[in-house]
């Protein structure tokens, strides 16, 4: 007894005859017949009542059909799990993030453990400085940074994110809409992310383009923290559009030109492994 012996029979059982059968299995109706009568020889017990009308199971039929259904979804489950398997992607992926370049991990991470739940991956936060070693030494598989924070050669940077970064002033100040320059704006931002956070990153690269000078305050380490200092009218900050509107009374004034970007990128090395490739699909 085989598989394509069970097929069958379901086949002629179904469609209600042989010559039906054998359309859906795409033979011919001797074939269908011959692998039939095959079968009732190696059971010693004939499953079908043959007329010249009709083809009816008869009591060892039905009571062999839903065993020949049962068998045919085994199989079906048991070749499926199979394919799951080999395809199946698995492994550990080292993530070195950039302080303040990923805020919402989870939802990349909880999409990659539901598409691939054997990719298990560690996230490790560190200053630029580590990072760039990090990747050139090969001890993280994925760096998420500020763009040009990693070393280029050898490697790839994909886009995780980018925008607009904004001006957040203390709600009231009347400036709203009028665009803020680089110079104006470095007077006022003096509230600011500790050095070797993302946002500080992106902030400081803006104003050293600009030529121009700067002191910061107050040093914070979280977004809400920074909003605080803004709202009592202590300085401004600096922050990427997303953010800012995580803070609707506070006022976001864009640059006149020349302003900072939220350019987020996952650099890694050219040819990526499955389990590496899996998780940049997520990222970017």
């Amino acid at each position: 007894m085989d598989l394509r012996q069970l097929e069958t029979v379901v086949a002629v059982a179904e469609e209600g005859g042989f010559t039906a059968a054998a359309r859906r299995l795409h033979t011919v109706q001797s074939t269908v017949s011959t692998v039939v009568r095959a079968l009732e020889r190696d059971l010693g017990a004939e499953l079908f009542e043959r007329t010249t009308h009709r083809v009816a199971l008869t009591p060892a039929g039905k009571a062999f059909l839903p065993a020949a259904r049962a068998a045919l979804e085994a199989a079906s489950q048991a070749r499926a799990t199979v394919d799951r398997a080999r395809w199946q992607v698995t492994g550990e992926v080292r993530i070195g993030v950039m302080p303040g370049a990923w805020p919402e991990p989870h939802r990349a991470l909880s999409a990659l453990r539901r598409d691939h739940p054997g990719v298990r991956v560690l996230v490790r936060t560190a200053p630029p400085n580590q990072l760039r070693e990090a990747v050139v030494t090969s001890t993280v598989d994925i760096v998420v940074a500020v763009a040009g924070c990693a070393p280029s050669e050898g490697l790839v940077s994909r886009p995780v994110w980018k925008e607009e970064m904004v001006l957040v002033t203390a709600a009231g100040d009347g400036a709203a809409d009028r665009p803020v320059s680089a110079a104006e704006a470095a007077s006022t931002a003096v509230v600011d992310f500790a050095p070797g956070w993302a946002i500080r990153e992106a902030t400081d690269r803006t104003f050293q383009s600009a030529r121009v000078r700067r002191t910061v305050v107050h040093e914070v380490t979280d977004a809400p923290a920074a909003a605080e200092l803004v709202r009592h009218d202590l300085g401004g900050c600096v922050l990427p559009v997303s953010i800012a509107a995580q803070f609707p009374d506070l006022t976001g004034r864009r640059f006149a030109r020349g302003g900072p970007a939220w350019n987020i990128t996952a650099t890694h090395a050219g040819d990526p492994r499955p389990a590496v490739a899996a998780v940049l699909r997520h990222l970017t």
